[in-house]
């Protein structure tokens, strides 16, 4: 059952196997496991990045296609919602049609990145895309009246999916591990009472779930894609795309194909973050920055294997948002003076950062998953 769910693509790893089962399970129990606003924001997060980097990957591992254009798609996605309903109410006509006219307006725009540019050299390709996601970026920032310019748009999402609406009256346990953990210095008892919580299925958990379940639907088919035919020509472009040619291959359609797709998908995920955000500007959908930060994704988890999109997007957005928290507990411990409480001053949070990526990719220069794999592979032939 499971192989025919995984497409007959296992993790291939003990390890990587347990490490997606945690992924799993902290994602689909999530808003029961963890209290807090900016655990669930962070949880939600890393549901519409995986569909970002696994199409991102989709493009990189599988093609060697280098896009910077992936994040344009992505704002396309949010701002088609936003303005949607903007303009025509927050029902969910509007939003279908904000979503509708996003895809096709990333559809035309892939076709032509693709039929124009993928007959040339892979950095040239690069090169186009950066300067179409700049130039898109900068008339976003431009037409103010229309896209909120610098200052973006507040998404008016249905209240159906908002915190004023109620899927049960009263609310049900959950248990913080996040707040268990931080007070177990506290004794067992004493943590376990503090961690206990009392969840609202409101709107926002159902909009958590719709974005849980895209992601994990997105997977899936992405899986499925994969190890198909169609999936096996990718890999061959990908090996040598010369041989395939030869083979009898229209590799330009093939490419153009896995550029379009990927613009879907993001353009999906740009308008989910759009929803579950509530809130879109130029810098939290278009920003170069945001372009750097999915092919970090991609690429410490481990390219060309999905499995490495959610260990990827996972470790990142977790470092990112808990990481100075945990220099702020290691300087209270420090004295107060001295190198070593300077250098792990919470302010030096992006320099510890940088280092820890930085230390990830010179040791899993396969990324997590590559690597995994690769140990089990080396203990199984040592069998």
């Amino acid at each position: 059952m499971l192989d025919a769910i995984l497409s007959g693509d296992r993790p291939r790893s003990r390890v990587l196997g347990v490490l997606l089962a945690l992924i799993f399970v902290c994602l689909a129990a999530g808003p029961f496991l963890f209290s807090g606003t900016r655990a669930f924001a962070m949880l939600g997060t890393i549901c519409i990045f995986i569909i970002v980097v696994a199409a991102y990957d989709l493009m990189l591992g599988y093609t060697h296609i280098v896009s910077f254009a992936h994040t344009m798609f992505f704002g396309i996605g949010a701002y088609g919602v936003a303005m949607a309903i903007a303009a025509w109410g927050n029902g969910f006509g509007a939003i279908a049609a904000g979503v509708g006219i996003a895809l096709v307006l990333s559809m035309v725009l892939a076709l032509l990145l693709g039929l124009l540019s993928l007959r040339v050299k892979a950095i040239f390709f690069a090169l186009v895309t950066l300067a179409v996601a700049f130039a898109f970026l900068s008339l976003v920032n431009q037409l103010y009246h229309v896209t909120g310019g610098e200052d973006g748009l507040r998404v008016q999402v249905p209240r159906v999916l908002g915190p004023a609406y109620r899927l049960v009256e009263g609310g049900v346990p959950g248990f913080g591990l996040d707040v268990f953990f931080a007070n177990l210095g506290a004794g067992l008892g004493e943590a376990a009472r503090q961690a206990a919580f009392e969840l609202r299925l409101n709107g926002r958990v159902l909009m958590y779930y719709v974005a849980f379940g895209t992601a994990l639907l997105v997977f899936l088919f992405l899986l499925r894609l994969v190890n198909s035919p169609f999936g096996k020509v990718l890999q061959a472009i990908r090996e040598n795309e010369f041989r395939a040619q030869a083979l009898g291959y229209r590799t330009v359609l093939y490419r153009t194909a896995v550029v379009i797709l990927a613009a879907v998908l993001a353009t999906l995920a740009g308008a989910l973050f759009a929803l579950f955000n509530r809130y879109v500007n130029p810098e939290n959908t278009l920003n170069f920055e945001l372009m750097v930060f999915i092919l970090l994704m991609c690429v410490i988890g481990g390219m060309g294997t999905l499995y490495g999109a959610v260990l990827g997007v996972a470790a990142f957005l977790v470092a990112q948002n808990y990481l100075q928290d945990l220099l702020r507990v290691l300087a209270a411990r420090m004295p107060d003076a001295g190198w070593a409480a300077e250098l792990v001053a919470p302010e030096r949070w992006l320099l510890w950062f940088g280092l820890l990526f930085v230390l990830s990719v010179y040791f899993f220069p396969a990324g997590i998953v590559g690597q995994l794999r690769a140990r089990a592979r080396a203990r199984h032939d040592g069998d």
